[in-house]
């Protein structure tokens, strides 16, 4: 008799299957959900990827509009980490790609930053950023073998596609430029040629931008690669090299010239730019500013959460954190300044509490001379209210200066040829410290209004120090001098009810006026020193021309001879006869210049 044959469940048998296998058993019933899901991403990826194969300049919109309804129909998720790694993948090839693909992508990225916002933004730039350092470990790092001039060309194309894509994002305003010059930073430890290679596609790419967000931390940059470079011989730098540091010194001084790309990558960098600027009128835009994440940030993503993304972030092990920090602080801290961190920390500590404030005065007080100043605040591409900041600035800076910089001067007057709004916010900050010293009916019919109004408003004019009046005094009288303002900005003043320390600044700027009209340079005082600047022919046709310009408001004039009666009487002015001399002989020349024009006036009349 043949023994009882015995049968096992088919489950059982699939149970025993995966145990040996090594895999998770899944139910009969969840099985064919798990295969519909597969194919759901399989025709996601599917049709993701041929958009992207079709993605041009021409259907750009099309394209973004069926991403738009792509997040509508499917889950969010999917599609930002399916996207994401169709890209990068896309993107992270070993060979070299033309710059305009890179910016087609990149415009893509900046299109669904708008409107996806931040959520695919930074899991985008996290995982690019991830990306970029596991191919620059691979190629660059402690194991990777030595890079040299000649296997830098063929080595790491991955990274340098990479990093073409970051700057061309950084230049469509995704990100800010925090990130980049974290990126910049550690490739200043080792800078070989690979390193070389890549901070020259960062600059050729994105150095005027970078410039412009954040001179300070530039320059910072550059002073890094020159202490770098002063460590090795001369002789043992590559060609490369030499060209990089050059490059990034034109950048900081501002003298790169816009050249013609062969491939055509400023134009469609242009193009997109327009693109990007249009997308707002189409679509709902849900992010308008730059993601400033830090390196750090993403470095840490895994124990302090996304902060900026909304829910993502957390504080952490309380108790992890606490040993952490008491562990930090047995250890002795090295403290590191940079010049750029000193700068903005003065600026913090003279008063300047706005982004715009203090990046005008960073420049200031990094600049080589007045010209590299005014050359770098137009860089700063500010709008109109902005720019009348710059006025401003330098004033607070000029005035708090214990001894006279007519570097300061020269800026102001350098400013004013070239715009002339520059000569209006010159005209209202005058008015402002006349009425700070206690002059409040000057200012036109509205500001008069207000300050009336408003009982609490009161001047000090014991607060102005001397030297502050002295160095606005000077630098006016220059001003009135060169033609950067005129005369006719003294209108508002009422000559006969002048409070002292007015009759003072004033008596001040009419003698630094009579004696800039003779000199070449803004230096030179109203003191015996002055004595060898001034020439034995002296140029009455340029103080006609100054006062010229008050005969054609009759109160103005009236009330300058009113003051020169009384004020500036050109008595007691120098010890030194030249001096004193050339500023009476100044005095009667407009004197005479201002009763000629009333005259001429009258008859006209």
């Amino acid at each position: 008799m043949l023994p009882q044959q015995v049968y096992c469940p088919v489950i059982y048998l699939d149970f025993l299957l995966n145990s040996v296998l090594g895999t998770k058993y899944v139910p009969p019933h969840l099985r064919k959900a798990q295969t519909e899901e597969s194919e759901r991403l399989l025709n996601l990826t599917r049709q993701m990827k041929g958009l992207l194969n079709r993605m041009s300049e021409q259907n750009m919109d099309s394209i973004l509009q069926t991403a738009e309804e792509l997040y509508r129909n499917q889950r969010r998720n999917d599609v930002t980490t399916t996207l994401t790694k169709l890209i990068i993948d896309g993107i992270s090839l070993h060979s070299s790609l033309l710059d305009t693909f890179v910016v087609l992508h990149a415009a893509l990225v900046a299109s669904l930053h708008k409107i996806v916002g931040v959520d695919f933004t930074g899991h985008f730039i996290q995982t690019l950023v991830e990306s970029y350092e596991k191919h620059y470990e691979a190629v660059n790092g402690r194991d990777a073998p030595e890079i040299t001039a000649e296997s830098a060309e063929t080595k790491g194309k991955e990274c340098l596609n990479l990093i073409v894509l970051l700057s061309e994002l950084y230049n469509f305003q995704v990100l800010s430029c925090v990130l980049v010059y974290d990126i910049i930073r550690g490739l200043l430890e080792k800078l070989n040629e690979f390193d070389v290679e890549l901070l020259l596609k960062i600059a050729r790419n994105s150095g005027p931008q970078l410039r412009q967000d954040d001179p300070s931390a530039l320059k910072d940059i550059v002073d890094i690669v020159h202490q770098k470079v002063a460590q090795t011989d001369n002789g043992a730098l590559s060609s490369r090299t030499k060209f990089m540091i050059d490059t990034l010194t034109l950048l900081k001084n501002n003298k790169v010239k816009r050249s013609a790309n062969p491939d055509g990558h400023t134009e469609s960098v242009e193009r997109m730019k327009k693109f990007l600027s249009g997308v707002s009128k189409k679509y709902h835009v849900l992010s308008h500013e730059p993601l400033r994440v830090t390196l750090q940030d993403l470095h840490s993503a895994d124990k302090r959460g996304k902060w900026w993304i909304v829910g993502a972030a957390w504080a952490g092990d309380p108790l992890v954190e606490h040993a952490r920090a008491q562990e930090e602080k047995s250890q002795p801290k090295v403290q590191t300044t940079t010049p750029g961190d000193a700068l903005m920390k003065l600026a913090r500590k003279q008063g300047m509490n706005t982004d715009v404030r203090r990046s005008i005065f960073v420049i200031l007080m990094s600049s080589d001379d007045y010209v590299d100043a005014c050359e770098r605040l137009g860089q700063l591409n500010l709008n109109e209210t902005q720019q009348r900041e710059i006025i401003r600035v330098i004033l607070h800076c000029l005035g708090n200066e214990k001894q006279y910089n007519p570097y300061y001067t020269l800026t102001v007057q350098h400013l004013c040829q070239i715009s002339h709004s520059h000569k209006i916010t010159l005209q209202y900050c005058l008015w402002d410290f006349l009425r700070e010293m206690g002059e409040k009916d000057v200012g036109g019919a509205e500001i008069i209004k207000i300050s009336h109004e408003d009982s609490y408003v009161a001047f000090d004019e014991k607060k102005i120090s001397s030297s502050r009046r002295l160095n606005i005094a000077r630098a006016y009288g220059w001003w009135l001098a060169k033609g950067s303002v005129t005369v006719a900005i003294l209108k508002p003043v009422d000559f006969t009810m002048l409070q002292p320390h007015t009759r003072e600044f004033l008596q001040n700027l009419f003698y630094q006026l009579f004696i800039s009209s003779q000199v070449a340079s803004p230096a030179v005082a109203v003191n015996a020193a002055a004595a060898k600047y001034l020439k034995d022919s002296r140029s009455q046709e340029a103080l006609e021309a100054v006062f010229m310009k008050a005969t054609r408001i009759p109160t103005l004039t009236h009330g300058i001879l009113y003051l020169f009666k009384g004020v500036v009487r050109g008595e007691n002015v120098s010890d030194n006869e030249v001096v004193s001399g050339t500023i009476r002989w100044a005095r009667e020349v407009a004197q005479e210049t201002l009763r000629a024009g009333l005259d001429l006036g009258g008859s006209i009349d």
